[in-house]
């Protein structure tokens, strides 16, 4: 979909929707919502979010894990955003950034991998503070894999289609090795869409494709060849566990608490009673 038209909006638009209604309704929780937008062009990362305009951006941006196995992005520019109108205008800012240009079948195709991300971060107003509930949410807009024969890409256009074919081709081997148990290695770093999403295929999630297909008989072998990718999407099973977190200013203000109170305990010496007042309450007590 696109800003013209709500009614039509697309999925993007919906689950922000969706998703700010739940953090209303969630009285008991302090929820905090950031939001971070990725293209990747021509095996290149550019920040579409970012105050630098994307022509000026090197697109060399590193991708790491953590301890913890969290993918991150150095330098990846957030947004907290407040209420879900905040968060439609980074979307829309963001996709006048998107790089497009025109083909025989598409007059506003998009020419390279974005991915939008919530990331989310929820806290218990009544229970322990220091606990923090951390979660993210990819929403993943694929580039179109149509044959350069039919769209009459030449030249740069050209280019891009064979960056967009060859990293599809290695989500697919991705999902194909987290698929067969008896593989020891899955391929994540081949290319930067699936080193991106290494967390989202094969790690703590759940994973949620929407193929897109053409329903002429002039595009079967890509309608085909888009059912069979979904197929082999259908066989990654993950089970996903909530992620507690501690903030440590928290952890750090509840341990000097304790430790001054400790202190204050082993301060306060006992003062004996005196023995002319122990020999009267004994004498009392004998008589």
């Amino acid at each position: 979909g696109g800003p013209s038209n709500y009614k039509y909006r697309g999925i993007i638009p919906r689950t922000l929707s969706l998703m700010f209604q739940e953090v209303d309704s969630r009285f008991d929780q302090q929820v905090t919502v950031r939001v971070s937008y990725i293209e990747i062009y021509n095996e290149l990362m550019f920040d579409l979010l970012s105050p630098i305009p994307t022509h000026e951006q090197s697109g060399n941006i590193s991708i790491v894990e953590d301890v913890t196995g969290n993918i991150k992005v150095k330098g990846l520019t957030m947004h907290a955003c407040n209420n879900e109108e905040e968060a439609l205008n980074l979307l829309f800012e963001g996709d006048t950034n998107r790089t497009v240009s025109q083909h025989e079948l598409n007059k506003n195709s998009s020419r390279s991998h974005c991915i939008f991300t919530l990331h989310v971060e929820s806290r218990s107003r009544v229970e322990s503070i220091e606990k923090i509930n951390v979660s993210k949410l990819h929403l993943v807009d694929l580039a179109g894999s149509e044959r350069t024969k039919k769209t009459g890409s030449s030249g740069i256009t050209l280019k891009e289609a064979a960056f967009i074919n060859k990293s599809l081709s290695f989500l697919e081997q991705v999902v194909v090795a987290v698929c067969d148990r008896h593989r020891e290695h899955v391929p994540y770093r081949q290319s930067k869409l699936t080193n991106l999403l290494k967390d989202s295929i094969g790690g703590n999630c759940k994973t949620l494709m929407i193929a897109n297909i053409w329903p002429e008989v002039s595009n079967l072998e890509e309608t085909i060849s888009t059912c069979k990718f979904a197929t082999r999407m259908m066989r990654v099973n993950n089970h996903a566990v909530k992620n507690i977190n501690q903030d440590p200013s928290v952890l750090v203000r509840k341990y000097e608490l304790e430790i001054r109170d400790l202190k204050h305990e082993l301060n306060q010496t006992y003062v004996p009673e005196p023995p002319e007042k122990l020999f009267g309450i004994a004498k009392q007590f004998l008589n």
